[in-house]
Formats: structure tokens, C-alpha cells, sequence
């Protein structure tokens, strides 16, 4: 008879060390989380941190600064690089890729033209440009970039040369935004140089209102697909065989992929290397690749990763803040070297 320790699934190494990981990321979330929040131009002291969270000295300048510039910050860097992460999970399932990425394959340089033509005509005509409308358009970037990759993938076989196809799309959607930004106004472009480049600041409650409804949305939606992607990382005709639909399934990946990458895009510009390498770090962090404990460990690691390089950006050269791709690029291009030399010598 089989023994419980024999039964099949039970691996009690592999939940030791996913409750450890899960523990340590969520230990480093709240570190960071507390870190964000006391450092700064302006230091509040962690002893006074409780206080102000829960609303006293209203008037007090540390109060405005926590409430009013960087607790809107924090939570949006956080979910927004949840949801980077996960659409680079859910490009890679899709493409069967390691290296897809949102900004690798250009998605969030789709999201990026539409949005600069959006703003070039709506602050033209002297209007607000709301959230939704900002969503909306870089839903439409996202979308069309995804379909050319989908063009180019189905003549394309060789996962390589997707990437270089994709990293050309990237390239034409950019030249197009420059051509644009060109024969604005003066003030537009400044708006426009200012979001892309890529940054968390000047994020208002309003914003996070919006961030937080469509992202979190999306990612419970990309956690309930937890099974079919499970079944489908095994291939077509066995996701088929298990009952999954596979033309909804990956037409699920396709909108939830390009809604979140458009999200990140819409309230911080594009930025760089998180879709791609993020969901690698979770993986080894883990050492499984099953979607029902990566997608969380994924949503976690890439707020983590992002609070983190949010925090270089904003103080390592204050009062002078870095472009938050510039921090992602340098800690997250090395990750994405490595899986390349792996993948190379496999």
C-alpha cells in the first residue's frame, strides 16, 4: 500500500520551500513598503510612520508628504508592476518564449503611440484627458501591436526571430511617437517627454482608483486560468484533450496580457526588462514553474521588483530623479542575459 509520504503530488520539500519564499517576499514587500514611505527629501522617521497612517498631524508636512505624494506612489508601483509581471508571464505562455516581454515585443510601444496621438489631440483641443480615456487608448496600442506579433508569428517559427520582429515593431511604434511628438505644441510636449520616460510620480488617488480596479481585476482573472495554463504549457492538443477551449483560452491570454501591459503604460510610460525578467526571478525563487503557485509568487515579485527600483530611482541622485526603465534596465537586463546563455546551452 502506498504510504502517505509516497502519495502521488505530496512533495514536502517543494512546500517547505514555497512557504519559505512566500514568506520572504512577503517579508521584503513590507520592508520596501516601509522604506518607499520614510525615505526621501523630506525623512519621516519610522517611529512616527504608524501615527500618520492612521491620521494624526493632519497638518503636519510629513503627513501631506506620506498621504498626498508617496502612498498614492507606492500602491500604484506596486500593483503596476504586479501586473508587468504578469503580462510577461502570460506573453511567454503564449508565445512559448522565455524572453517575450510586453516591452521586448513591442505591446507597450503600441500602447505608447496611441496614447501620444490621443494626447496630442485631446490637449490640443484644450481638454482633461481622464483615466479611462488614457486605459482605453493604450488598450487599442496594446491590442494593435499584439496583433502584427501575431501576424508575424504565425509565418515566423523560430522563437529568435519572433523577438527580433517584435523588438522591430517596438521600433516603428517609437519612430511613429516621435514623429508625432514633433508637430506638437510646446506644452504637449512636455507632457509627453515627462510620461515617456517612464515613472511612477505624480500619481494621484484618482489614479490609483483606476489602476486598482482594472489591474487587480485582471490579475484574479489571470489566477482563475491558473488550470488551463497549466494544461496548455503541456501543449495544445493536451489542454484540448483536457477539456480546455483553446481558441478562448488563448484569446483570454491576448486581452488580459494587453490590458495589463496597457494599464503600466497608460500611468507610467513604458518601462523596460519587468515583464521579461521578473516571472524568471519567481521561477527560481520557487524552483517550480506551476502556474497556481507562480502567478501569485509573480504578482508579488514584480511589486517588490518595482518598489525597489522606484526607490533608486527617486534617491539615489536627489533631488534629481532617474527614469524608472533606466533602474529596471540594469537589474533586469542581466536576468534576461542569463536565461539567453541557458536557453543557448540547452
Amino acid at each position: 500500500a502506498m504510504s502517505a509520504a509516497g502519495h502521488i503530488g505530496y512533495d514536502p520539500a517543494g512546500r517547505a520551500r514555497t512557504i519559505g519564499a512566500f514568506a520572504f517576499l512577503f517579508v521584503a514587500l513590507g520592508a520596501l513598503f516601509m522604506a518607499n514611505l520614510c525615505i526621501g527629501g523630506v525623512a519621516v522617521p519610522l517611529s512616527e510612520l504608524p501615527g500618520i497612517l492612521l491620521g494624526s498631524g493632519a497638518t503636519s508636512l510629513e503627513y501631506q508628504v506620506i498621504w498626498d505624494i508617496r502612498l498614492p506612489r507606492i500602491i500604484a508601483c506596486a500593483v503596476l508592476g504586479a501586473a508587468l509581471a504578469l503580462s510577461g508571464f502570460l506573453l511567454q505562455t503564449f508565445f512559448n518564449n522565455p524572453i517575450a516581454g510586453p516591452f521586448i515585443l513591442g505591446i507597450s510601444s503600441g500602447s505608447k503611440l496611441v496614447i501620444a496621438l490621443v494626447m496630442i489631440v485631446v490637449l490640443g483641443a484644450h481638454k482633461v484627458m481622464s483615466s479611462w480615456m488614457l486605459v482605453g487608448a493604450a488598450l487599442a496600442g496594446a491590442m494593435m501591436a499584439m496583433g502584427f506579433v501575431m501576424l508575424i508569428a504565425r509565418r515566423v517559427h523560430s522563437p529568435s526571430m519572433l523577438i527580433v520582429c517584435g523588438v522591430m515593431v517596438g521600433y516603428i511604434c517609437t519612430a511613429a511617437t516621435d514623429f508625432l511628438i514633433t508637430f506638437a505644441n510646446e506644452q504637449n510636449i512636455v507632457n509627453l517627454y515627462n510620461w515617456a520616460k517612464g515613472s511612477f510620480s505624480g500619481m494621484s488617488w484618482d489614479n490609483v482608483a483606476v489602476i486598482c480596479a482594472i489591474s487587480l481585476s485582471a490579475c484574479a482573472a489571470t489566477f482563475m486560468l491558473s488550470k488551463p495554463i497549466s494544461a496548455y504549457q503541456l501543449g495544445e492538443a493536451y489542454a484540448q484533450s483536457m477539456g480546455v477551449n483553446v481558441r478562448a483560452f488563448r484569446a483570454a491570454l491576448i486581452v488580459l496580457s494587453s490590458l495589463l501591459a496597457g494599464c503600466v503604460t497608460a500611468f507610467a510610460g513604458p518601462i523596460s526588462f519587468v515583464g521579461i525578467a521578473v516571472p524568471h526571478l519567481a521561477k527560481a525563487l520557487l524552483g517550480t514553474s506551476k502556474p497556481l503557485r507562480l502567478i501569485p509568487a509573480c504578482f508579488l515579485t514584480g511589486a517588490i521588483f518595482c518598489l525597489g527600483c522606484d526607490l533608486i530611482a527617486r534617491t539615489l541622485f536627489s533631488p534629481v530623479e532617474l527614469s524608472i526603465s533606466v533602474v529596471t534596465a540594469i537589474f533586469g537586463a542581466p536576468v534576461v542575459i542569463a536565461v539567453m546563455i541557458k536557453k543557448r546551452r540547452r
